[in-house]
């Protein structure tokens, strides 16, 4: 059975649909006109959008017109049909446009078929956008005094209320574009101002030297080996080498060699194939292909396994390598960083690291010392951790006592900057008032040997390290003024004095 008349008539809205969907809007406006004069035997077709102030109308889509007529039409608002529909939102249809003084014809079309001797209609349909006039949809056909204008205006109605949601659609995704675009410009900086050079605690010699090796390195492509015992700060470094990269605005993709199980860590570096093993559904791409054009950071790189360690040294020499089950080789540009808190050296004799990659992975070596050789720069970690914590916690901590003092800076932290991290997380939490004391530090610090701060097990003797302790933290508020730090503690100056004496304290130490 042959379709309906009114089939064949709504057919070009599916057309319509599809040519809206599939592309950008102001690409598709051109396959809309298309589709439009071929459904309705159109001579020419426009659409027309307003400017930003609402008070004129340029043509953004065109067929069969020529550049000269594109260029001459355009339209203020009230003015000629198109000034009218913009005005009033209202569809004009103009079954004989040669009769209607108010069609100016700015596109000739008129004037070529008065020489034809033919007879033209005009339908000038209004395209919204959230509700206001936002353009028009014009199309030029032939006059046919058998044609139904009522049906041809709603279907193009229809039509121009598709073009009208694209539009709004359209609006919406750049609008979600330009604030994703906004968030992540906000985010790159974020971490930029993070991990800048400024931003990394310490003074010491120590430290001096990591922040010239890092001011060297980061402007480079150089692979650089990053070596330290745990807890030193190693991913902080690499953070700081790439945030200070001409890659900074690239991927940084982190990989700890030492935490993924060894049958796990190759997919996860180079990814794998559809059917490369049984699981293995879908293509996925690896750590390499995720850091093209940024950087890769290898952490605990002495971990990788023996045949690992063979993909990785291929890539580094050729900058390519294949997916697990592929054959085409992936072609990458990666900055690579790795770290290793192993002694890589003596790995390479007993034959667990392969000498080769040790070379490709020594080219720029730097060394993180640990906290027990920087002991300079243990209070600034410590000051910039209770200000830090104490934030986060929603805490009112804002100093640390003296004693407290002299055991962080006595403790040997062979667990290094975390252990020390984590040591002020926990005092802040216990702690009751403003300051940390040294009571609030976790027992393995008050217990080592090298703190020397253990007050005994008897109950008077751990009340005296406690008074003494207060005593110590009132003279420095008072800048060893006894009677200030007698009002402080809310005590007299006879009995401060007398407590001064018998803890052997030396106010004239907190002069300064």
């Amino acid at each position: 059975m042959p379709p309906s008349e009114d089939a064949l008539r709504l057919a070009p809205l599916l057309e319509l649909s599809q040519a809206l969907a599939a592309s950008d809007i102001r690409a598709a406006l051109p396959r809309v006109l298309e589709i439009l004069a071929e459904a309705f035997g159109a001579l020419n077709g426009a659409i027309f959008l307003a400017d930003e102030e609402g008070k004129g109308l340029r043509i953004e889509a065109a067929r069969g017109l020529t550049q000269q007529a594109v260029a001459r039409a355009h339209y203020k608002v009230g003015e000629g049909i198109n000034g009218r529909v913009l005005a009033s939102g209202k569809a004009v249809v103009l079954p004989q446009a040669s009769q209607e003084p108010l069609f100016l014809d700015r596109t000739g079309v008129l004037k070529e078929q008065k020489r034809k001797k033919a007879e033209l209609s005009f339908f000038c349909i209004p395209v919204f956008l959230d509700r206001r006039t936002a353009g028009t949809l014009c199309l030029t056909v032939p006059f046919d005094r058998h044609r139904d204008y009522d049906r041809d205006t709603k279907l193009l109605q229809i039509a121009a209320s598709m073009v009208g949601l694209a539009m709004k659609v359209a609006k919406l995704v750049a609008a979600d574009r330009q604030r994703l675009a906004e968030e992540n410009q906000q985010l790159r900086q974020e971490l930029r101002d993070r991990y800048d050079l400024r931003h990394l605690i310490g003074h010491s010699h120590a430290m001096q030297r990591v922040y010239e090796a890092v001011a060297q390195a980061a402007p480079s492509n150089t692979t650089v080996l990053i070596r330290g015992e745990s807890g030193t700060g190693k991913e902080l470094v690499a953070h700081a080498l790439h945030y200070n990269s001409p890659r900074a605005d690239k991927p940084f993709i982190k990989v700890s060699c030492g935490a993924l199980p060894e049958n796990l860590i190759e997919s996860e570096l180079f990814g794998y194939e559809p059917g490369a093993f049984t699981d293995a559904r879908h293509q996925k791409k690896g750590r390499f292909e995720l850091a093209h054009g940024g950087t890769l950071f290898l952490d605990e790189v002495g971990e990788l396994s023996a045949a690992t360690q063979v993909k990785l040294l291929r890539v580094l020499q050729e900058r390519e390598f294949e997916r697990l089950g592929g054959t085409s080789p992936v072609k990458v540009d990666v900055r690579l960083l790795a770290a290793t808190h192993r002694d890589l050296e003596a790995a390479v004799r007993a034959g667990t690291f392969r000498e080769d990659l040790y070379y490709r992975l020594h080219v720029f070596e730097l060394f993180l010392p640990p906290l027990r050789e920087r002991q300079a720069d243990i209070l600034l970690l410590a000051d910039h951790f209770v200000e830090k914590i104490s934030a986060a916690q929603g805490k009112d901590v804002r100093r640390i006592s003296t004693s407290a003092i002299d055991m962080l800076t006595a403790y040997h932290w062979p667990g290094n900057v975390r252990e020390l991290e984590n040591a002020i997380e926990r005092a802040i939490l216990v702690a009751e008032g403003g300051v940390i004391h040294a009571h609030h530090l976790p027992p393995s610090l008050q217990t080592a040997e090298v703190s020397g701060t253990l007050p005994g097990s008897g109950l008077g003797e751990a009340v005296a390290a406690f008074e003494k302790d207060l005593l110590q933290d009132a003279l420095k508020s008072a800048r060893g003024n006894r009677s200030r730090a007698a009002r402080l503690l809310q005590t007299t100056e006879r009995i401060l004095n007398y407590k001064i004496q018998k803890y052997g304290l030396e106010p004239e130490r907190f002069r300064g």
